[in-house]
């Protein structure tokens, strides 16, 4: 009985010494944090014991595993949150890195997809009208230059072409008639001159010769001579006197030479005038004869056909269009993006109708105006609010190369420019 009772203190003793020793763990573990019963105290627990309570520090050592495990899992959350953080900051620095390599490679370049192949495309119309008699094209075929294309009728044209030579003949007859008659006026005109001088001084001689008698009649005495006498000595002077009037003033008709030359030489003017005036109605006949035949101004695709065979066309009427081989690129930029672009600047083109065809050229000139500048309707700022707008300049490309041989490109295609500015220093 006392061995037993002795023995019992002690196992008391251990036990509570043994639950001390657990508290402290438990404890220290509150004020780092950690919730109770965490691999702190287990340790404590798992030291050697020879107490009699064996098997109770057992059963507290895997509870408080248990509950340092949950400690652990509930620890492992907070310390996985950083890991998305990380990602998202490396994923902003590859696209910082991809952002200015991009930048970088395009700081001289200035593209836009405002850009359409532009080229000549020549309005055939004719010129006279008329049936169309021989239509010589089809649809989108190739012609050269000089290529006979329509055929009008004719006969019309033709008829009028030998009237006006009919005419010119005529002309040129009348012409040579007026040419005769100034010849013949050059010699007249001044003959008569000299005529009426020569009558005057017969007329002024008959005259005094007329007076020398009227005065000897009158100075005999009455009874040697007969009234008779008188009489016709007084007639003869008084017609004497007449045709020195008459004489004289024939010489004032006969002075006009000058003009009377000119009057011929004027009809000859007139006639030779309306000799021109045939040849010119004879030039505009064989014109209108030659407009029958609508050959091609230039090498090109005939396109937009709307003309047949026997169809009366009137003049001005547009039966196609001529699209000539010459192609060039209209791109519309915008105006901050032309204050480093200048002529001369390479160009890579892209085609959205031919994706494998890459094409090159260079800037051939910049617009000196807008698109709205130049539209039917331009823009009227000074009225109303104002909302400012981007404007966009139309710049002409020359394509240089790139266009395999017998391929076409069709006006009005979507196109890509790219143009590679030169830097400050000259440099691409």
């Amino acid at each position: 009985m006392s061995g037993g009772n002795e023995a019992r203190p002690s196992g008391d003793t251990n036990d509570a010494s043994d639950s001390a020793r657990a508290a402290a763990p438990r404890e220290h573990d509150n004020a780092s944090g950690h919730e109770p019963g965490t691999g702190a105290s287990s340790e404590s627990h798992n030291k050697p014991n020879n107490s009699g309570g064996e098997g109770n520090h057992n059963d507290g050592n895997r509870d408080s595993q248990s509950e340092g495990n949950k400690g652990q899992a509930q620890g492992k959350p907070g310390r996985r949150s950083r890991k998305p953080l990380l990602i998202l900051g490396a994923v902003i620095v590859v696209l910082g890195i991809v952002a200015f390599g991009w930048w970088f490679a395009t700081r001289n370049q200035e593209s836009t997809d405002d850009a359409y192949t532009d080229g000549n495309a020549i309005t055939i119309a004719p010129k006279v009208s008329g049936y169309v008699v021989r239509l010589a094209i089809n649809d989108n075929v190739y012609v050269h230059k000089g290529d006979l294309l329509v055929q009008i009728d004719p006969r019309d044209y033709q008829a009028q072409v030998d009237a006006a030579q009919a005419q010119l003949g005529l002309a040129r007859a009348q012409l040579n008639a007026a040419q005769v008659q100034l010849d013949i006026a050059r010699v007249q005109y001044p003959a008569q001159y000299a005529q009426a001088r020569a009558q005057i001084a017969s007329a002024e001689a008959n005259l005094k010769q007329a007076q020398a008698a009227y005065e000897r009649q009158h100075a005999v005495d009455v009874r040697a001579t007969s009234q008779q006498n008188i009489d016709v000595a007084d007639a003869q002077r008084q017609t004497a006197d007449a045709n020195v009037a008459e004489a004289r003033a024939q010489l004032q008709t006969a002075k006009l030479v000058p003009q009377q030359i000119r009057q011929a030489a004027a009809a000859v003017e007139e006639r030779l005038q309306q000799v021109r005036q045939a040849q010119a109605q004879l030039d505009q006949a064989k014109l209108n004869l030659a407009w029958c035949q609508v050959r091609a101004p230039s090498d090109g695709w005939v396109t937009r056909r709307n003309v047949q065979y026997g169809t009366f066309l009137q003049a001005g009427t547009t039966m196609f269009s001529l699209v000539t081989p010459l192609v060039w690129i209209t791109a519309n930029f915008k105006e901050s993006q032309l204050d480093r672009m200048r002529p001369g600047d390479s160009v890579k083109i892209g085609v959205d109708a031919y994706p494998q065809l890459e094409l090159h050229g260079h800037v051939d000139s910049v617009q000196l105006g807008s698109g709205s500048r130049f539209s039917a309707f331009p823009a009227e700022n000074a009225t109303g609010n104002f909302v400012k707008i981007v404007q966009r300049v139309p710049v002409k490309i020359v394509i240089d190369s790139g266009v395999p041989p017998g391929h076409t490109l069709p006006l009005g295609l979507s196109v890509t420019p790219t143009v590679y500015l030169k830097e400050s220093n000259g440099k691409r």
